[in-house]
């Protein structure tokens, strides 16, 4: 018999990853002193992408000697702006779990085409062994691993006396997990990530260290104009100023400063982390009262808190072959988004097969408890018509 349909609803049904749902109370007005129509390098302009930068220093609580800066192209555009520019002075360490970790491999290898690059693997939903990871070398990393729900436990296992340099990709670590400062050179997030921000604009954060490699180093390969963060071997300050290489929104950086405003105004970077933390316990508590179900990381030291990756745990759809349990998660996304309680929760094109629900600070808890109502009768609505075409 057919389960009957919950009755409570998700007041805001947004569970993507990215981009992500807007923070609570977002409308339109916020935007309403947005600089539009003025050029991003008049005055009031440049005032306004200083202060992005000057509050992301605020509330991620960025190392005064730390160079912030916004670039072109969100996350990726600043990831790659660091491997082109930095890279290739000594050997690299790429470490890679997921997707994303594997993209900056196949750049590193294939288009940078380095030739002493060692790569340190591990499968969907576990960790690599990060013991013996050279400091000798430079390190290329995520600290979330946004297609598999896995993230770092800290970065005990990075040298404090290190001779290479650690880029760490954060977009979805930023703002919801702590980040270790005094062991990361180069970190990189995008704004539509954890903050609910709009897309096309990363951020891109040097310590001391890696801007005495821009100026020190030159790649030996030819670097587009966006790529570019240094003059006659001098780091090009201006871009930490707000001076940005290339013309970004202005209407998305006064997004980013109304999302960065509602962060201080909740009690900062400590709140932000506990929404997100009690976020992922609502799924977590809902999962292990939920046989159908489990996380794609077993081990539930390294799950992520913003990136909740599960999948279908239930024997008899396990049993099914890989894409007919690619077609059942897919399915479950696709009836929960005709309903409208639970947008964009399908599986990552490269992950296993399952399920993908963003328990970032922007979200309501209310929101998620509401959702696990409404994944129990797809489920069971799915279970359903799988038996009557039997």
């Amino acid at each position: 018999m057919t389960k009957p349909k919950p009755g409570l609803r998700p007041a805001i049904a947004h569970f993507s990853s990215g981009p992500c749902a807007k923070r609570p109370g977002w409308n339109p007005q916020a935007l309403k002193d947005a600089v539009l129509g003025r050029s991003h390098r008049s005055k009031i302009g440049k005032a306004r992408l200083k202060r992005a930068i000057d509050l992301t220093r605020e509330v991620l609580r960025v190392p005064a000697a730390y160079r912030i800066g916004i670039v072109p192209a969100s996350d990726t555009g600043a990831m790659e702006m660091a491997l082109w520019s930095l890279l290739g002075a000594r050997a690299v360490t790429m470490i890679a779990w997921e997707s994303f970790g594997e993209g900056w491999v196949n750049d590193v290898v294939k288009e940078l085409k380095l030739k002493d690059v060692s790569v340190l693997r591990a499968p969907y939903g576990e960790l690599p062994d990060l013991a013996n990871v050279d400091a000798a070398s430079d390190v290329v990393f995520t600290w979330n691993g946004t297609t598999s729900g896995v993230r770092l436990r800290d970065a005990h296992w990075i040298a404090a006396d290190r001779a290479g340099l650690t880029i760490c990709d954060a977009t979805s670590a930023a703002f919801a997990q702590p980040l270790d400062w005094a062991k990361l050179d180069v970190v990189t997030f995008s704004w539509q990530k954890a903050l609910g921000g709009e897309a096309a604009h990363g951020m891109l954060i040097l310590s001391p260290r890696a801007v005495e490699r821009l100026e020190g180093y030159a790649p030996p390969w030819p670097l587009p104009k966006i790529f570019r963060l240094s003059k006659g071997g001098t780091l090009n300050a201006a871009i930490f100023e707000g001076e940005t290489i290339n013309t970004p929104s202005m209407l998305c950086v006064e997004d980013y400063i109304d999302a960065l405003t509602w962060a201080q105004s909740i009690g900062g970077l400590d709140a932000l982390m506990a929404r997100a933390n009690a976020n992922a316990k609502v799924i977590a508590d809902w999962v292990a009262a939920t046989p159908w179900v489990d996380f794609l990381a077993a081990d539930a030291s390294v799950r992520s808190n913003t990136s909740v990756c599960l999948r279908i745990a239930d024997a008899a759809i396990v049993a099914r072959p890989p894409d007919a349990q690619a077609a059942f998660a897919k399915g479950l996304a696709a009836v929960l988004e005709k309903e409208g309680v639970g947008h964009d929760l399908g599986h990552y094109r490269d992950a296993p097969p399952g399920l993908r629900i963003w328990c970032g600070a922007t979200v309501e808890a209310r929101d998620l408890a509401a959702l696990t109502h409404w994944l129990d009768w797809a489920f069971a609505t799915a279970k359903d018509a799988l038996a009557k075409a039997a």
